[in-house]
């Protein structure tokens, strides 16, 4: 069976990283549009780099929590697709095949004159003056405010092949990722984990499991395998 896992920034949030939503518009003291948005990257970009050099750190320095393991357990038994609008690497450090990042991923920079140009940095900083291959200055492989999201299109793929769809830890409210919900069969079997009840199509055809990501995963996970494993 396909299944396929929305995780937004509640899941991360429980490895002790900080959400811009909740921040009242500042994100670990800095105004999100000066460093989340590609008009933020124009005026200052010295600012944003020291922005993401200071995420990637943080990232870095956390570890998957029960969640994130939770769902890589997944993977033993079914086809499974992580879609993340987070750009840490929590996912894959707990285990997890197959993620989708629509929001870019903060261990990575690229170039800023060709967005194919992805290298892996890791731990590393990028500084003013670090270029790519054909010159330009490196930036963070973040999806900003006002740029396109290049992946989206092979998240809808994933989606519309899906079995059981997975909604953790987001508000879903910030499009295009919400979109996603446009895609999903109602003839699915159909989750929501959160704390709060997200306003979604169809939300009467969704289980809602009110629990925090690392608490409710766990208990899903170990449900679907019992459930659904064998077929």
């Amino acid at each position: 069976m396909k299944v396929v896992v929305l995780t937004g920034s509640g899941i991360s949030a429980e490895s002790g990283l900080a959400t811009f939503r909740d921040s009242g518009g500042l994100w670990e003291g800095y105004d999100v549009m000066e460093v989340a948005s590609i008009q933020g990257w124009k005026d200052n970009p010295g600012k944003v780099l020291d922005f993401y050099n200071l995420r990637r750190k943080q990232a870095l320095n956390v570890n998957p929590n029960a969640g994130h393991i939770a769902l890589a357990r997944l993977d033993k038994y079914f086809d499974v697709t992580i879609i993340t609008q987070n750009v840490d690497n929590l996912h894959e450090r707990a285990g997890s095949k197959k993620v989708i990042h629509l929001h870019g991923e903060i261990t990575k920079s690229r170039s800023s004159i060709d967005p194919d140009l992805i290298y892996d940095i890791g731990d590393n900083e990028i500084h003013l003056g670090d270029l790519c291959e054909k010159g330009s200055q490196l930036r963070p492989h973040i999806v900003w405010f006002g740029e396109m999201v290049p992946m989206m299109d092979v998240a809808i793929e994933e989606v519309l092949a899906a079995d059981i769809f997975i909604v953790i830890g987001t508000s879903l409210v910030v499009y295009p990722a919400a979109g996603l919900l446009e895609y999903v069969s109602e003839n699915d079997q159909l989750y929501i984990i959160d704390p709060q009840k997200p306003d979604v199509y169809f939300s009467n055809k969704f289980h809602f499991i009110d629990n925090t990501a690392a608490h409710g995963t766990p208990l899903l996970v170990d449900q679907l395998i019992e459930s659904f494993k064998d077929k």
